[in-house]
């Protein structure tokens, strides 16, 4: 259980930071 629970952590916290990057090389850009 706790597995899952940290696998699930591990990805959204992947998807935060690549979108969290993306919006900062937008801002950069800008």
């Amino acid at each position: 259980m706790k597995i899952l629970i940290m696998g699930a952590f591990g990805f959204l916290g992947s998807r935060l930071t690549s979108y969290f990057e993306s919006r900062h090389t937008v801002i950069g850009l800008a």
